[in-house]
This record gives structure tokens, C-alpha cells and sequence, in this order.
């Protein structure tokens, strides 16, 4: 267990209130906010990031998120009950989280951006690489500054 290593909110809070802002704008736009903290919880789980796990999956209960969905999103390919159009979310979320990580990438296949157009429109789309790329940074900035996950009250 450490310490969080930089007071990072106040030494960059421009920085910092740049990218909450687009987070706030974001989750204004036309995706739904289920579906974001959705994303969000998937992509911090992927990145091992402890306080977006905490702060997303709580998100998550404040919206009513069904127990079972929440508990099943680590494994959310083998759960009959991911519609199609979550299914491809996710995907595209993981792909976009998994950028670099490959040895030969060209970023996502087409597959899944044709199944991505099946379900949103291109606004949606273009919104929801944001929420991507936006949750990403959150989850590197955590990690790197240690931001510690308070206990709330059982």
C-alpha cells in the first residue's frame, strides 16, 4: 500500500480541470450514462486501476446497475445478457484500450467498427473514442500519482 506520491490535482489543476471538464461534457453528450460508466468500469478493470473501479462500479450503483451485470463485466462475452449493441461498445473499448499493446497494430479492425455502426450513430461513435481515450487517462494518471482508494462505510 503507498501514499499517493504527488499532489497532482493542485500542482497541474488547470490540466486536471481540462480533463474533468471533458469528462462532464462527455457524459452530457448523446451516449447513455449507464453505458459510459459501463466503459468506464471495464477499461479501469483493464488497467488494474483500484480508484476508478471504486468510483465507476459506485457510479454504477447510483444509477440502479443491475449487481449481476456489474459482478459478470470482467467476463461480459460469456453473459447472454450484453445486448448487441453493449457487446460492441465493449469491444471497442478494449480494442482502443489495447492500442500499442500489439505487435503489428493498425488500432481496431473493421469488424468492429462495422458492428459499432450498427447500433450508434457517427456522433455516438465519435463520442464514445473519447470516453475511451478520457477514462485511459484517468486510469494512467492514477496509477502513476498513486491515488489511494478511501473506504467508504460498509
Amino acid at each position: 500500500m503507498h501514499g499517493l506520491r504527488l499532489p497532482y490535482v493542485r500542482l497541474a489543476a488547470d490540466a486536471y480541470k481540462t480533463l474533468h471538464a471533458l469528462s462532464d461534457l462527455l457524459g452530457r453528450g448523446t451516449l447513455d450514462r449507464t453505458l459510459i460508466e459501463r466503459i468506464h468500469l471495464r477499461v479501469s478493470q483493464m488497467n488494474g486501476c483500484a480508484f476508478c473501479i471504486d468510483m465507476h462500479a459506485a457510479a454504477l450503483r447510483g444509477l440502479g446497475e443491475d449487481a449481476q451485470r456489474m459482478d459478470t463485466l470482467a467476463g461480459w462475452r460469456e453473459c447472454s445478457f450484453i445486448d448487441d449493441a453493449e457487446r460492441a461498445a465493449l469491444d471497442w473499448a478494449e480494442a482502443l484500450t489495447r492500442i500499442g499493446s500489439g505487435a503489428a497494430n493498425d488500432g481496431p479492425d473493421d469488424a468492429l467498427f462495422d458492428a459499432l455502426k450498427r447500433h450508434f450513430e457517427d456522433v455516438q461513435i465519435a463520442e464514445l473514442t473519447f470516453v475511451v481515450a478520457t477514462i485511459n487517462a484517468w486510469n494512467r494518471i492514477a496509477i502513476s500519482m498513486r491515488q489511494p482508494v478511501e473506504r467508504r462505510a460498509a
